[in-house]
């Protein structure tokens, strides 16, 4: 994010974890005082991931899409059933995947697959969420996350769409680290099923998959067809199933490219995104290609603790 464009745009990194920016986020939208300031001032904050739910809108569509995909080529009928796996940490596009249904999608299940970061593969297997746990730094760290914000909206479902007892819940897992759904909660969630891929088992899906068919996994798209395999594995179920895509594998070049051969190990960062566009038999995005030339256009940096402070710098309030 160094290279940001836009005049109207200023990039922070903030130390920490995802999920101490994503608390510190939270924090700022709940500062009453702060929000006072900013109306005052002609601003409003909003948010780009999917605290926001206006980020899920939009995702629910690539369910309905990939269903009509499958009809429209014969591989299923009309109202049949279908899986469909998401690699995911903040739980956004597998929710997304239930409204789908909820509006009519007919899936059968909603395959989640974690990276070494389990806490959702464990909270689908006891029904107790508990992120007091060690952070693991993946390659696939978009789903380095302990806290998953979008579960909130699944257990506010399954709680019969109860606020007071969701909130009971979220108090509880900010206050002690964990909750536990009740039983009854827990038989609402039997459509959903959880399980996670290690740093090894990730690459070597990479590493496979183009071996057998010459197509370059992401590493989060990688977790999610081991999960789906460990899935079949465990249930012997093979209903038609849909493997959600997250990222290309040019925003992860270093690990894709040592995951399907050591021999790039050594190789500098825009050479193996060259050398990956030959083996993908794709061309280089340009937004990476910008990249290569591009100035350095941002370098500030916060405490979660400054957060608020700094936008308000930013702001010039």
């Amino acid at each position: 994010m160094l290279t940001q464009k836009g005049e109207n745009t200023a990039v922070v990194g903030i130390y920490g974890n995802f999920d101490d920016a994503q608390t510190g986020v939270k924090n700022i939208f709940n500062d009453k005082e702060m929000k006072e300031k900013l109306a005052g001032a002609g601003f409003q904050f909003s948010s780009a991931n999917s605290i926001n739910i206006g980020r899920l809108v939009p995702q629910i569509a690539y369910y309905v899409y990939a269903y009509l995909r499958l009809m429209e080529a014969g591989e299923i009928q009309e109202n049949e059933q279908i899986n469909v796996v998401v690699p995911t940490g903040n739980f956004g596009n597998i929710l997304a995947a239930y409204y789908a249904k909820e509006m009519g999608i007919p899936i059968a299940r909603f395959i989640c697959a974690s990276n070494e970061n389990k806490v959702l593969y464990d909270f689908f297997r006891t029904g107790c969420y508990d992120r007091n746990r060690d952070f693991r730094l993946t390659n696939s760290p978009s789903m380095d996350i302990l806290i998953s914000s979008n579960l909130e909206r699944l257990i506010y479902k399954i709680a019969g769409n109860d606020a007071e007892k969701n909130r009971n819940f979220m108090e509880q897992l900010g206050a002690e680290g964990k909750y536990e759904i009740t039983e009854e909660m827990k038989e609402k969630l039997r459509e959903f099923y959880g399980n996670y891929a290690n740093e090894e088992e990730t690459a070597q899906t990479i590493r496979q998959v183009y071996e057998e068919t010459g197509y370059v996994l992401d590493t989060h798209t990688a977790v999610g067809k081991a999960v789906y395999e460990k899935y079949k594995k465990d249930t012997q179920d093979n209903t038609k199933t849909v493997i959600a895509s997250t990222a290309s594998p040019f925003k992860f070049t270093r690990s894709v490219m040592t995951a399907i051969d050591k021999k790039y190990e050594d190789m500098e960062d825009f050479q193996l995104v060259d050398e990956l566009s030959e083996l993908a038999k794709i061309p280089v995005p340009q937004a990476i290609e910008e990249i290569r030339t591009a100035e350095i256009r941002h370098n500030t940096t916060a405490q979660v603790s400054q957060m608020a402070e700094t936008v308000m710098k930013i702001l010039g309030i």
